[in-house]
């Protein structure tokens, strides 16, 4: 049986300053990236996201991938406040990763940026985001990123 996906929402997430430290004893370096707010907009979810709830803490790898770990809560229009941990990878050839790491517009076609989230929501309306599977895509931005979330059906 193959899987269908069925878009629920999209997030405008707005970023702070990125920070970098490394090199880490794992590989690669360590970055943060705090949220700072931002926009769910979409036929399942809308809302905002919470300003300085959580952040991002990618390990970026030697061989230039970007593994993302990130934590932070969404406010539903109703109110409701959901948890959302978003993991996922992002990987470009090294010239458009390049551009990227100096912040350059790049069109999302020329790299690779999927996420898969899982969320933490009370039991109400929005608790079909605790049994849902999701996966996600992006466009990265020089101060947000929109986030395009998918439930797998």
């Amino acid at each position: 049986m193959t899987p269908e996906l069925e878009f629920v929402f999209k997030v405008h997430l707005n970023l702070g300053d990125r920070m970098k430290l490394g090199p880490i004893p794992t590989g690669g370096d360590r970055g943060f990236v705090a949220v700072t707010g931002g926009e769910i907009e979409g036929p399942r979810l809308n809302g905002r996201v919470v300003p300085e709830s959580g952040g991002d803490w990618p390990n970026i790898r030697p061989d230039g991938v970007v593994a993302f770990n990130a934590h932070y809560m969404l406010e539903a229009s109703d109110g409701t406040l959901i948890y959302i941990r978003n993991k996922g990878f992002r990987h470009a050839p090294p010239e458009t990763a390049k551009r990227m790491e100096s912040l350059e517009p790049v069109d999302p076609s020329d790299y690779y940026f999927r996420v898969a989230p899982v969320f933490e929501a009370p039991v109400g309306p929005h608790d079909w985001l605790n049994r849902t599977v999701f996966i996600g895509t992006a466009d990265r931005r020089k101060g947000y990123t929109i986030f395009y979330y998918y439930a797998v059906l």
